[in-house]
């Protein structure tokens, strides 16, 4: 639950004023959290001028003080960082720290969640890469196979993936040590599961930036979480909890490669009303 410390509440009525559910009030000029609609977003913690408001569910040691030289970001140098991201395809044959790879998760365990759910959870594969491999290429072997057995309407979108897929899974039946065109012998893979698929996604887009600061590279594998989708053995496999939907799988890397300059975009397609 959420507490306040009545000796170091000044009844500013800050906490009043940011908490979204209504769940804090001020009686007789201090801060009164009802713990009732709350739903351990952290604002009153975050905003209380006398750090007066902790709570007994999560870690207060990781609370930190904002400090402008460690927490601000130039805009012009996070936008040029943004710009310049590359999806690698490219790995050197090296292995990835666990720190580093810790580092990652952690910068998605702070992204923000629909109700504060924080429903993300994270698998890390390395060991088990290769039977991942297998699992996936079989899987969309089949379903290739499938759709060109049975070109619609519906699914015509998805025959040049189709016949990829076949000619994937051939490929690694013939020799499955040569070449990967799966997870490109990257050593780790995160696979990002959600019960609300979007928190999941955006918990992915925080990490792939943190993937980027520690000098590292990451492929989102959409191929993966196609294969994943409904797949009973790859699940069980992962240990996928029931209710968990795969999010995104982040194949992750020491970049093979290095790039110049950043690439152009479509315009945005914007509307001001």
């Amino acid at each position: 639950m959420m507490i306040v410390n009545d000796e170091k509440c000044i009844g500013c009525g800050l906490c009043v004023k940011d908490c979204f559910p209504k769940d804090i009030e001020l009686v007789d000029n201090k801060a009164k959290i009802n713990n009732v609609t709350c739903f351990k977003c952290g604002h009153c913690i975050a905003v209380c001028p006398t750090d007066a408001i902790t709570t007994d569910e999560y870690d207060m040691a990781e609370v930190i003080d904002y400090d402008k030289d460690t927490f601000q970001i130039d805009s012009d140098n996070l936008m040029n960082f943004i710009k310049f991201r590359r999806s690698i395809r490219q790995f050197k044959d090296k292995d990835v720290e666990e720190e580093k790879l810790s580092k990652i998760i952690e910068a998605g365990r702070f992204t923000e969640t629909a109700g504060n759910m924080q429903d993300v959870s994270y698998i890390v594969v390395r060991e088990g890469l290769q039977e991942l491999r297998r699992l996936t290429l079989e899987t969309l072997n089949d379903i290739g196979n499938k759709i060109l057995s049975n070109i619609t309407p519906d699914n015509i979108m998805y025959v040049k993936y189709a016949k990829l897929w076949v000619r994937m899974y051939d490929k690694y039946k013939e020799n499955p040590d040569k070449e990967d065109e799966l997870f490109f012998n990257a050593p780790a893979v995160i696979v990002v599961t959600a019960n609300f698929q979007v928190n999941g996604v955006l918990a992915s887009s925080n990490m792939e930036l943190m993937t980027n600061a520690l000098d590292l590279g990451a492929l989102f594998s959409g191929f993966f979480v196609r294969a994943a989708e409904g797949n009973k053995e790859i699940r069980e496999f992962l240990g996928i909890k029931e209710g968990k939907q795969v999010a995104t799988c982040m194949v992750i890397g020491y970049p093979d490669i290095s790039y110049k300059r950043t690439v152009p975009r479509k315009a945005a397609e914007v509307v001001w009303k």
